[in-house]
């Protein structure tokens, strides 16, 4: 009976323990199925930076800073709700006319629904469903993702299937995005993890042709403490395909919808 009682305590605290730690990332690029718990609320800061195409697109020194504020709360143990607020700055240079262009746009408020359907400490495969529309007044995207991982000890890993719908210029013109992404990762410690992420992500315009296909390759490192936690990916293209011609005038990689790295800092602190 003592036995039996100390192994349930044990299971108890290695549960709380989980529990307590399901808001921390060790991917940037990749969602893992853990939710947030009852009752918790979250501070995440996103900034991601889009950089290098080149001058066949018109779009020299090109960079393309990305950036997002979540708010995000365990509504029940097994669903998370977050609101996003966006914003973006993009720079390049025409080399044809020499004209340099940066603007900075507010691009909307995004509200994310994460459900777990199962629980990885429960069973062989963790399951959720996300659901995020996002909307600025005069465009709306609709993003969902399947999201599958597990932890083997010190391993962990994760799997994305992504499927975005774009309605643009006040609902004139759509584009369909899919994306596939994985991330593995050790810990080292109780504080560091290091990985990596495989991210493909493909552009199809008015759902009527496959226009372009861009992989992404990368070392993933995250660190944590006690209330916060950040992570960091670097991904630079390693394949790229535009499947309507040859635009940017590389045969190896997709630099006019693309772009030769994508790195990835998210900074989270709960509360």
């Amino acid at each position: 009976m003592k036995m039996k009682r100390g192994i349930t305590l044990v299971l108890t605290l290695a549960t709380v323990g989980s529990v307590a730690r399901a808001d921390e990332r060790l991917f940037t690029y990749t969602y893992e199925p853990e939710t947030a718990p009852k009752g918790m609320f979250e501070f995440e800061q996103w900034v991601t930076s889009r950089v290098g195409r080149n001058s066949a697109v018109g779009q020299n020194d090109y960079q393309h800073w990305q950036f997002r504020e979540e708010f995000e709360y365990g509504v029940t143990d097994n669903y998370t709700l977050s609101l996003y607020v966006n914003h973006d700055y993009e720079h390049f240079k025409d080399p044809a006319t020499g004209k340099t262009t940066s603007h900075y746009d507010w691009t909307g408020i995004s509200l994310e629904n994460k459900y777990l359907v199962l629980n990885p400490a429960e069973h062989a495969v963790g399951l959720s469903l996300y659901l995020e529309p996002t909307f600025d007044g005069h465009n709306f995207e609709l993003e969902e993702k399947i999201i599958l991982g597990q932890r083997y000890g010190d391993w962990k890993w994760a799997l994305n299937l992504t499927h975005a719908t774009e309605w643009t210029d006040d609902f004139r013109n759509v584009e369909g995005e899919l994306e596939v992404s994985f991330g593995l990762a050790y810990q080292l410690s109780p504080r560091w993890a290091v990985g990596f992420e495989i991210r493909d992500h493909n552009e199809l315009p008015e759902y009527q042709e496959w226009e372009n296909t861009a992989l992404y390759i990368g070392p993933v490192i995250s660190y944590k403490r006690d209330h916060w936690w950040a992570a960091l990916a670097v991904m630079p293209q390693v394949y790229g395909a535009n499947y309507t011609g040859d635009p940017d005038g590389n045969s190896s990689l997709e630099l006019e919808g693309h772009e030769r790295w994508n790195i990835r800092l998210l900074f989270g602190y709960n509360f």
